[in-house]
C-alpha cells in the first residue's frame, strides 16, 4: 500500500496521506502499481461522465473529460509530450536534444504537438462507440501508465539527474510482471477483442519509443516516458474503435 500511495502521490494531484517513510528505490518499485493507478484515473473520468451525460451532448462533455484529465494528472506527461516534441525537432547532437527537453520554455513545435494530441485525443473519445464508453475511460489511462512501465523497464537513463534516473534505478523485471498481470486481464474484461488489440498497439509503441531512444540518446528521461503515455493513450483509444468497426464491418 505505501508504494502504491507512492505511485498515486506521482501520476496524479490527489490528495492521498504520504508514506511515512520512503527508500532510495521505492519510486522504481511503485512502478507495479502504475495501471492500478491508471485504472483510478479512469474511474474518476468514468463517475464524471456519469455526472455530465445527464447536462451536456456528448461532444461537450468529452471534451470536459479530457480537460479534466489533463487536471488530474497535473498535466505532467502533456509538458514531457511538448518537451519531446521540441527535441525532436531540433537538429544537432544528443547533448543539444536533452538540453531542449531540460528547458522550462515550450517551443513552438512543442505547442502545435500539445495542441494536436488535445484535439484527436477528443475526437478518438468522441469516436468510440457509446456502449463502450465508460469500459473504454478505465481502458485507456490504464493502459497509458502501463506503457510507461514497459517504457521503463530495461531502459538506461538519457541522463545523470532527474526523476527519470530514480525511476529507472529501482525498476525491475518484477514490477513489469506485477504490472502486466494487472494489465493483460482487465484489457479482455473491460475491452474484449478492443482491448486486446489496444494492448497489443500499446505495446508495440512503447519498445519502439524505448529502442528509438535508447539508440538517440543512450536511454530514456521521464520527459519520454510521459511522451509514450500520451501517445499510448490515444492509440489506445484508436484501437478500441478500429477494432469495434472492423469486427461490425466483416462479422
Amino acid at each position: 500500500m505505501r508504494r502504491f500511495l507512492i505511485a498515486l502521490q506521482f501520476l496524479t494531484i490527489l490528495p492521498v496521506p504520504s508514506p511515512k517513510s520512503c527508500e532510495a528505490d521505492d519510486l522504481g518499485r511503485s512502478t507495479a502499481w502504475f495501471p492500478l493507478v491508471g485504472l483510478c484515473i479512469g474511474g474518476l473520468l468514468l463517475l464524471a461522465d456519469l455526472a455530465l451525460t445527464p447536462l451536456f451532448p456528448r461532444h461537450l462533455t468529452d471534451a470536459l473529460l479530457v480537460a479534466l484529465l489533463a487536471i488530474i494528472t497535473g498535466a505532467l506527461h502533456l509538458d514531457g509530450l511538448a518537451d519531446v516534441c521540441d527535441g525532436l525537432a531540433a537538429r544537432g547532437s544528443k547533448e543539444r536534444f536533452l538540453a531542449i527537453m531540460k528547458d522550462s520554455r515550450t517551443g513552438a513545435i512543442g505547442a502545435v504537438g500539445l495542441i494536436l494530441l488535445l484535439l484527436l485525443k477528443y475526437a478518438a473519445l468522441l469516436a468510440v462507440p457509446i456502449y463502450l464508453k465508460r469500459a473504454t475511460l478505465l481502458l485507456f489511462p490504464l493502459l497509458g501508465r502501463f506503457t510507461q512501465v514497459l517504457v521503463m523497464t530495461g531502459a538506461r537513463a538519457a541522463r545523470s539527474d532527474g526523476l527519470g534516473l530514480c525511476f529507472l534505478s529501482g525498476i525491475t523485471g518484477t514490477q513489469f510482471s506485477l504490472a502486466a498481470a494487472c494489465t493483460i486481464p482487465l484489457c479482455w474484461l473491460l475491452g474484449h477483442s478492443g482491448g486486446v488489440v489496444a494492448l497489443g498497439l500499446t505495446a508495440v509503441w512503447g519498445l519502439a519509443v524505448r529502442r528509438y531512444f535508447t539508440r538517440r540518446l543512450g536511454g530514456i528521461s521521464g520527459d519520454i516516458v510521459g511522451f509514450s503515455s500520451e501517445i499510448a493513450e490515444l492509440l489506445a483509444l484508436l484501437a478500441v474503435t478500429a477494432t469495434t468497426t472492423l469486427l461490425t464491418r466483416y462479422l
